[in-house]
C-alpha cells in the first residue's frame, strides 16, 4: 500500500486461465500496481513475503542477464512490471524489494 494515496483504491482482476496460471501471478500483478503507485521519481521500498516474485524480479535487474520472456510463467504481468522497473531506473529512484516472514 503506498501510504501516500489511502483513499485510492488500487485493485484489479487479474486473470489465471489464457494469459497464465502460476501461483506466483497474483503477487507479481500487486507488485505490478505497486510500482504504478508510486511516482517514478520516488524511492519506494516494497515489502515482500513472496521468495518467487523476488527471484523472477533479480533475473532482470543488473548487468549480463540472459534472462529471456518466452516460456517465463506469467509473461503478461513481467512484462509490466520490467516496464515500470525500466521507468524508475531511468528516472534515477531507487527502489527496494525486502523479503520479510510474514507467516
Amino acid at each position: 500500500m503506498n501510504l501516500r494515496k489511502r483513499r485510492k483504491r488500487q485493485q484489479r482482476k487479474v486473470g489465471r486461465e489464457e494469459e497464465g496460471s502460476s501461483s506466483n501471478r497474483l503477487e507479481q500483478a500487486a507488485f505490478v500496481l505497486a510500482l504504478r503507485g508510486t511516482p517514478v521519481t520516488n524511492p519506494m521500498l516494497y515489502l515482500c513475503d513472496n521468495q518467487a516474485l523476488l527471484k523472477a524480479v533479480k533475473r532482470w535487474v543488473g548487468e549480463g542477464g540472459k534472462a529471456k520472456l518466452v516460456g517465463a510463467p506469467d509473461t503478461d504481468i513481467l512484462l509490466e512490471a520490467i516496464k515500470e522497473l525500466r521507468k524508475r531506473t531511468t528516472a534515477g529512484a531507487a527502489t527496494f524489494l525486502v523479503k520479510v516472514q510474514a507467516h
